[in-house]
């Protein structure tokens, strides 16, 4: 998954070399979640995961992810690199719902911590550029973006490596258009996918632009125009940060696992949100302060704010009709990312308005929703039917 956000972690370097407004830099990002969705609906459309093993469709998928990275390290300018992010995106298509549906081929009895660890790795993975920078100097560009696509081969080779899809694998329900109307009437599920929502809303605006409301405390700690605000900015330490607050969701993914089956998914989402919104909303008070009081906070955000992640996807398929999972599994997960790309343009907006330090605040807004609708869900007697008895 290191392709995911390879551009995004030299996206500084990359918007003054090639002259991108903050709207442009989000587009670095927002390619890969629209090039997501069109790869996810082609793959349910053609069960791609049914015509092939799905450790070769991860393989082949993250072969072409690397691919399509490589493209953007030889690009000169931004329209063909955002171009080669849409095709990271559709090719990353291939290598997590895929990989989802190889975990759950592999367990049956705690299947929701199995797949919390599998958002676990995707959370390290697309921490992992971040690291890379913060290794090399800024204008080593290029080698970010090539230990991706390294990164990416070696994972579809080990994947190749896991004898095969698993004792309880099971095809893949086909997608069907005629099933969402349905889907959108089923009141438990449509509550899960507002949960969902509110979680996706959040997730990944804060993701792409910790490393700027990290780099802009520090140039307001440092003061601007005294030089140190400077060296902020063009310096290692924001992509340093950024790694471990990402990468430590790996933590929060295994743990939100852990306890969803056993306390239930809706009590474990509703918590995690409510810890997450707390953090965007009060993130504010400690920009421009010391980093021994602001990164323990954004270690805590970055730990809840994707602990509750795999479990609405999960709760989606105890919730559903066999029939229609797979349409509603690829309809919630195309909605949710087509949302992040609302939020990932909208967050450098409203800090060019109102500045970096309030700016997260809005992100707030999705789990307040999310908690409600999954507090809601658990007063409904569908809620029996996830883990954890009343959910």
């Amino acid at each position: 998954m290191a392709p995911w956000f390879s551009a995004s972690a030299v996206a500084p370097t990359l918007g003054r070399m090639w002259g991108l407004t903050p709207t442009g830099t989000a587009a670095l990002t927002s390619s890969v979640q629209l090039g997501f969705v069109a790869g996810a609906l082609m793959s349910a459309v053609l069960t791609l995961s049914d015509v092939w093993s799905a450790r070769w469709l991860v393989a082949g998928s993250a072969a072409l992810a690397a691919v399509a990275t490589v493209g953007v390290a030889a690009s000169g300018r931004a329209a063909p690199a955002i171009a080669w992010r849409f095709l990271t995106g559709a090719a990353l298509a291939g290598v997590y719902p895929p990989g989802m549906k190889l975990a759950a081929g592999w367990f049956r009895e705690a299947r929701g911590w199995a797949i919390g660890i599998l958002v676990g790795a995707l959370t390290l993975g697309s921490a992992a550029p971040h690291l890379v920078r913060w290794i090399v100097p800024a204008d080593a560009w290029r080698t970010v973006l090539e230990v991706a696509a390294g990164s990416a081969l070696l994972g579809g080779m080990l994947v190749l490596r896991i004898p095969s899809d698993g004792p309880y694998a099971a095809p893949s329900p086909p997608f069907s258009w005629a099933a969402v109307p349905e889907i959108v009437r089923d009141r438990a599920v449509l509550l899960a996918n507002l949960g969902y929502l509110g979680h996706m809303w959040e997730l990944y605006a804060m993701w792409t632009w910790m490393a700027a409301f990290v780099a802009a405390s520090e140039a307001l700690r440092h003061g601007v125009g005294r030089g140190g605000g400077a060296a902020a900015m063009a310096g290692g330490l924001p992509a340093l940060i950024t790694f471990v607050v990402v990468g430590v969701g790996a933590v929060g993914s295994w743990l939100g696992g852990k306890y969803a089956d056993r306390y239930g998914r809706t009590c474990v989402t509703s918590w995690a949100m409510v810890l997450s919104g707390s953090c965007a909303l009060t993130v504010g008070i400690l920009f421009g302060g010391a980093l021994w009081a602001l990164v323990p906070l954004l270690l805590i955000w970055g730990v809840s704010v994707v602990a509750d992640s795999a479990q609405f996807s999960t709760a989606v398929s105890e919730l559903a009709p066999q029939h229609y999972v797979g349409t509603a599994l690829t309809l919630q997960t195309s909605l949710g990312f087509l949302l992040t790309c609302v939020t990932i343009y909208l967050l450098p907006i409203v800090a060019s308005s109102i500045g970096w330090r309030w700016s997260m605040s809005v992100l707030a807004i999705g789990p307040a929703l999310g908690v409600w609708a999954m507090q809601t869900l658990r007063r409904r007697p569908e809620a029996a039917r996830l883990a954890g008895g009343r959910g």
